[in-house]
């Protein structure tokens, strides 16, 4: 069969890589799009591997991305992500993707969507998938993304130019509400395994927030570790589809969306080691966190997830909370990848909690640009 050709760049951005799609060389039938995805990343994939395609098997590794100049006012670039399943052929797009978001101004730049402005070029872009906009600060030269700096993220090896990323007014991005329910406080019952003390908070993305000693962990336990412990997994998914009721995003269980809500698991931080072997002590972060994305446990942690938990740790009571006590300045997430600081602006006026703003710093870079190739 012969093969298409469709112009793409495969880039990281952040922890996460993915292929970017100008929306002008896609099909203008949109319902075309999720198969082209579907195919390029080699799903589905029941060894989990995605050998055919572009994933790399893991959902940090399987997305896709669409940028388009904004139809909105006072917004230069609209950002659609795509979130590849790798074992069936679900597109999800009930959520965005925080890493990725900062390889969007670099794209639209060096894509000549957006004009560079000197050193640093400030781009206002529109996520799609939430309606929510943000601010990303793009380190330019001659005209171009300029990826070369000194700047290191946890779980990604090397170094790249800052990138400042202005999440404004993040609360409500799935449900319309930064507390779907109102309270600070949930409590979700699974058949057989009792009552669970949860968080249900929205700030960029929806997660439920669950103290780890409930399942009997501690917060230091390994990737691997958990995701080889398939009662345990099968325990979060649960709470993960209640959670969903109880936050408006679906009818029953069985229709929670793969990618939302996400469930954080979380602790008082504890000496453990990195995925890379570097030893973190508990004096090092003010939480630490696990976070679930699309059935997995992220290596680092998903964006989103990480801003939406920062913004959690700002509010009195939750479950993250209590654990974080009051922070000034940066919240720092202790992950499998090492520690992660997050800013976020959060207030509370008249009883009414407000995130403001969240304040993240990534890299990114082009990995390769030409065409990618899908069956016809």
């Amino acid at each position: 069969m012969t093969q298409r050709k469709i112009p793409a760049v495969f880039m990281r951005g952040g922890s996460s890589k993915g292929l970017f799609f100008r929306a002008e060389d896609l099909p203008a039938d949109r319902d075309a799009w999720h198969r082209i995805f579907i195919d390029a990343m080699g799903s589905p994939d029941s060894y989990g591997r995605q050998l055919n395609g572009m994933g790399g098997g893991v959902s940090s590794l399987s997305k896709a991305v669409v940028i388009s100049k904004s139809k909105h006012d006072g917004v230069d670039i609209d950002y659609d992500f795509y979130q590849v399943d790798i074992t069936s052929t679900v597109v999800d797009i009930s959520a965005t993707c925080g890493n990725l978001s900062s390889a969007v101004g670099p794209f639209a730049v060096d894509a000549g969507l957006f004009p560079a402005q000197g050193g640093t070029t400030p781009v206002r872009i529109r996520s799609v998938n939430t309606g929510k906009d943000y601010i990303a600060h793009v380190p330019t030269a001659d005209g171009r993304f300029n990826e070369s700096g000194g700047f290191v993220i946890p779980g990604v090896s090397g170094t790249g130019s800052k990138i400042r990323l202005d999440y404004l007014d993040p609360g409500g991005a799935t449900t319309g509400r930064l507390l779907p329910t109102g309270n600070v406080i949930d409590v979700l019952s699974l058949p057989g395994d009792g009552d669970f003390e949860v968080s249900l908070v929205d700030a960029s993305t929806a997660s439920v927030i669950v103290a780890a000693d409930r399942l009997g962990l501690d917060g230091t336990e390994t990737v691997d570790a958990l995701e080889a412990d398939t009662d345990l997994m099968d325990r979060l998914d649960a709470l993960r589809r209640l959670a969903a009721v109880k936050m408006g995003l679906a009818e029953t269980p069985a229709d929670a969306a793969l990618g939302n809500p996400r469930v954080a698991i979380v602790a008082a931080p504890r000496p453990y080691r990195t995925l890379s072997g570097e030893a973190v002590g508990s004096d090092d972060a003010h939480v630490a966190a696990r976070i679930t994305s699309m059935g997995q446990v992220h290596r680092v942690l998903p964006l989103t997830g990480a801003m939406c938990l920062a913004v959690a740790c700002r509010i009195t009571g939750t479950v993250s909370q209590r654990f974080a006590g009051e922070v000034d300045g940066e919240l720092l997430l202790a992950n499998p990848s090492g520690v992660l600081p997050v800013n976020a602006d959060v207030i509370q006026e008249d009883g009414l909690w407000t995130a403001k703003a969240v304040t993240v710093y990534r890299t990114a870079r082009a990995l390769m640009e030409g065409s990618v190739l899908v069956p016809a």
